[in-house]
């Protein structure tokens, strides 16, 4: 009876061990994010919407919703208070996501906003990879017709001091990967070569209108391509 006793005993034990076995290779494991989430920043008279196609984009490339953030701020006011914004929106994406850094993708004025985030405010410890898409990096004659309305357009005029003072010096600092996409026929920006910036990968996309850029499939992929 004792024998019995302890051979099915036996065969209980086996059998157990044999589904924990099981169990230790089939159990899904836990993968971090595929991606850094992508902060994308609109420019002049603009908003968020001004990057739908480009999210489509990414999500048909396999990003999640979670990991596309195009925000919407007050582009009339000064870049040093909407950089002031973008730090927090950037803290609240990687508290929401436990990423540990983001890719923000810039167009047209949101590129000194976010440079001034990198520069000034700490940025380059959250950001893998800066990307400006047409951006007024330099400045560009254009905003001479709204520097009297607005005080963004005037930090954007071509030798402000706001300019001066962003371009000392490093323009691209910290272990950030800088990248520029720029138009040799962007009638928003004058001179072309504003948008380039030193020790940035800068790439001209051809012919390609101002407000375009961020819409063209083309230079999406090389965007993509780049952060990835």
């Amino acid at each position: 009876m004792q024998r019995r006793k302890r051979r099915i005993a036996a065969v209980i034990t086996a059998a157990a061990s044999s589904l924990l076995l099981s169990l230790s290779f089939s159990a899904p494991t836990a993968h971090a994010a595929t991606h850094d989430p992508v902060v994308f920043v609109h420019g002049l008279s603009s908003d968020s919407s001004s990057w739908d196609d480009w999210v489509a984009d990414f999500k048909a490339d396999g990003y999640t919703s979670a990991e596309l953030d195009a925000w919407s701020y007050s582009w009339t006011q000064s870049n040093v208070t909407t950089a002031s914004q973008l730090a927090t929106e950037i803290k609240n994406v990687l508290a929401r996501t436990g990423a540990s850094k983001v890719d923000v993708v810039v167009h047209s004025m949101g590129a000194l906003s976010a440079r001034y985030y990198l520069k000034n405010l700490g940025g380059t410890s959250s950001v893998d990879d800066f990307v400006s898409v047409a951006g007024v990096n330099h400045g560009t004659s254009v905003a001479s017709w709204c520097s009297w309305l607005y005080t963004s357009c005037a930090e954007m005029v071509t030798g402000s001091s706001f300019l001066t003072a962003l371009n000392s010096g490093d323009e691209t600092p910290g272990g950030v990967n800088y990248a520029t996409y720029w138009s040799n026929c962007d009638a928003a920006i004058d001179p072309d070569s504003s948008a380039l910036l030193s020790g940035a990968t800068n790439v001209g996309v051809g012919c390609i209108s101002h407000n375009e850029m961020n819409n063209d499939l083309g230079v999406y992929q090389q965007v993509r391509d780049f952060i990835r």
